[in-house]
């Protein structure tokens, strides 16, 4: 981004980036200052059987504003996991201002931790590891979901379940009631 091509907003954007806070809510926020307001929706819960791992969730871009304002900021200090690749960044973390958020960013690992987008959300629980490669930024949150963003639409994120955490893992009927 050309420093003449700098809104306000992305102004705004990049200090609080650099402050460590994001807009509290459900949003990918750019470096640019454009911003996705998002929606996580349980599109169908656990089989019949009340078997995790068949859920299908959906973070849904419902807007994107070139112009917005914040009413509130909440903290993303607190990185569980970083991982580079090619000369970005991917972090994940948790925000300390609520147990249920989680935020993901990638950014230049330009020493300045430069921003190109924040992912925040109210309700996807903290993320806990975080992947990084050419086209994807890969990050499992504590409440047992891959949430795998393209590097350059992140507002495209797919949610599967994760195979390894506890709640998705398959219970051995043969064993119940052995």
């Amino acid at each position: 981004m050309d420093a003449s091509d700098v809104t306000t907003t992305a102004h705004q954007v990049n200090h609080r980036w650099r402050a460590r806070q994001a807009p509290d809510g459900d949003f990918v926020v750019f470096a640019d200052g454009s911003l996705s307001v998002m929606n996580l929706l349980c599109l169908s819960g656990p089989d019949e059987h009340g078997v995790p791992g068949t859920e299908e969730w959906h973070w849904t871009e419902l807007l994107r504003a070139t112009e917005w304002s914040a009413g509130n900021w909440v903290e993303v200090d607190s990185a569980l996991s970083t991982h580079t690749c090619g000369g970005s960044r991917a972090w994940a973390g948790e925000s300390a201002d609520h147990g249920s958020v989680g935020w993901v960013a990638l950014t230049r690992d330009d020493g300045e931790d430069t921003l190109e987008w924040i992912a925040i959300s109210n309700w996807s629980n903290p993320f806990c590891e975080v992947i990084l490669d050419e086209t994807t930024v890969t990050a499992v949150s504590t409440a047992g979901r891959i949430w795998t963003f393209p590097r350059n639409v992140p507002q495209n994120v797919k949610i599967t379940e994760d195979p390894a955490h506890p709640r998705g893992a398959v219970p051995d009927v043969r064993r119940v009631g052995a």
